[in-house]
């Protein structure tokens, strides 16, 4: 369509003098919208409505990978259900987000989707995608997982963290990543020592250490370093693909890099917690290191450098925000005299 033709068609919305940012390129210039869909880019075109954006950026709506609305998690449940965090996310530009329907004891797959579809239908204010959480596997979810990618849910994930609840054993991931390479899904991974990680805990707690700092003193890199490099030797194994959520340190990208360096098919996505803050907010004064506590913790400031230089380089692929939020006030405050308790 030439650009007098262009001018002649009346859009039901125009976006005009905006700075247009695709993948590729910036540019000024208008958009036209109709209905819902954008149909045309160019120069003085006109709409029923017109929103001015002189001197700002037009991009596409940002995709959040990972989120946890509505979790239940340590005797609490996360503070922003379908209504309040997808409100949010609009407003910061995300338009699509990506949850994790959490398989309970005894539930089979499609149980926990629905569970999760349920929680978001009728609130959710921008459009919405589910991973499947997988804390059980045997030889009736295998065949399960098939189902779920025909119904549009791909992807899976595998906890290797939180020991006594989320975390699954080794060979329960080998055989997620065997049948997701069957079935053309995707394995995404949690990956931090849970063994390890449950030792520290228990040990740092015993020696009255619960200060909000020995959260990520209990959670130490090399934990996830080695986790990530195990996922990695597995996906390797299968020749499945595989795709490490919320990666926050230098060892476990530069493990990434050398499975990629083999020819394995693996992902990688870090969080803008880990770009921007480092673990010194643990130490706070009046209990305000606990605003701050995540799994994995915020680590040392170096590590954020390297995952800026991943994203750059592309070593890593994505990033998503893990959104799971607790009120400081009767929730985080919950671990104010044990740091294991705070959600």
């Amino acid at each position: 369509m030439s650009g007098d033709q262009q001018k002649e068609v009346k859009m039901d919305l125009v976006i005009k003098n905006g700075t247009i940012v695709t993948a590729t390129e910036s540019y000024q210039a208008d958009i036209g919208v109709d209905g819902e869909t954008i149909a045309l880019i160019g120069r003085d075109l006109s709409g029923d409505e017109i929103i001015d954006a002189s001197g700002m950026y037009v991009m596409p709506g940002g995709v959040d990978p990972h989120t946890h609305m509505e979790l239940p998690f340590m005797g609490s449940v996360s503070a922003d259900d379908f209504r309040t965090g997808t409100i949010a996310a609009a407003c910061g530009g995300t338009t699509t987000i990506i949850d994790f329907a959490i398989q309970g004891e005894g539930q089979t797959l499609r149980e926990a989707l629905d569970i999760w579809l349920k929680k978001a239908e009728g609130k959710a204010s921008i459009d919405y995608g589910m991973h499947v959480a997988i804390g059980a596997m045997d030889d009736e979810r295998m065949a399960e997982m098939g189902d779920m990618v025909d119904i549009g849910v791909p992807s899976f994930k595998i906890f290797m963290a939180y020991k006594g609840s989320f975390m699954v054993d080794d060979e329960t991931l080998f055989r997620s990543l065997l049948r997701a390479k069957e079935i053309g899904g995707l394995i995404t991974v949690h990956a931090e020592n849970g063994d390890v990680l449950n030792y520290l805990i228990n040990k740092h707690v015993a020696e009255g250490k619960k200060e909000p700092i020995w959260h990520a003193l209990s959670h130490p890199p090399e934990a996830e370093a080695e986790a990530t490099h195990r996922g990695i030797v597995m996906a390797g194994m299968t020749g499945a693909p595989i795709y490490f959520v919320h990666m926050s340190c230098a060892d476990a990208l530069e493990a990434l890099k050398a499975g990629r360096a083999k020819g394995f098919k693996i992902y990688g996505e870090t969080c803008p917690q880990y770009l921007m803050f480092s673990m010194e907010k643990y130490e706070e004064p009046d209990f305000e290191g606990a605003k701050y506590v995540m799994s994995p913790p915020l680590r040392e400031k170096g590590n954020s450098e390297a995952l800026w230089k991943g994203l750059a380089s592309g070593d890593l692929q994505s990033v998503g925000t893990d959104h799971c939020p607790f009120n400081f006030v009767g929730q985080k405050d919950m671990g104010k005299d044990n740091f294991a308790a705070i959600p």
